[in-house]
């Protein structure tokens, strides 16, 4: 279900913040190389991953809650079985965009979010929508 109308550009230019939740530590990984895209475009990345205390350069968090700044976007490369409980925890911090990477789709956890205010991106990359939008 892709109903609403969203407006990547804008999304990416009133962004600041990304939480990368499930930021792995390995180069060759989909969310190092996001995450690493993300950063050489200004962006702050917060990893959020409990195994690690550094990844990127960047403090590694435990879980959202353990976040203190403003999180614009929470980006998650997790399985869809964990996406809910990201889903509300994102919601309980005041995230803006719930970014589903290639792959992740969960309409119940959609509607969740979209019920408490947030936009909902599903089963599409960041990096790939940001070169394609704001690089062209």
């Amino acid at each position: 279900m892709i109903s609403q109308h969203i407006d990547y550009k804008a999304i990416f230019q009133n962004t600041a913040t990304i939480a990368v939740v499930g930021l792995s530590p390995k180069n060759e990984r989909p969310s190092n190389m996001v995450a690493r895209y993300l950063l050489e475009r200004g962006y702050t990345v917060i990893p959020v991953n409990p195994g690690h205390d550094q990844i990127l350069g960047q403090r590694c968090r435990k879980s959202l809650a353990d976040i203190e700044e403003q999180v614009d976007i929470v980006d998650i490369f997790r399985k869809s079985a964990e996406l809910m409980p990201i889903v509300e925890a994102a919601v309980a911090i005041g995230a803006k965009v719930i970014w589903m990477q290639l792959g992740l789709v969960h309409e119940e956890a959609a509607a969740y979010a979209r019920a408490h205010g947030l936009t909902v991106i599903m089963d599409r990359c960041l990096k790939v929508d940001h070169q394609a939008i704001m690089e062209r």
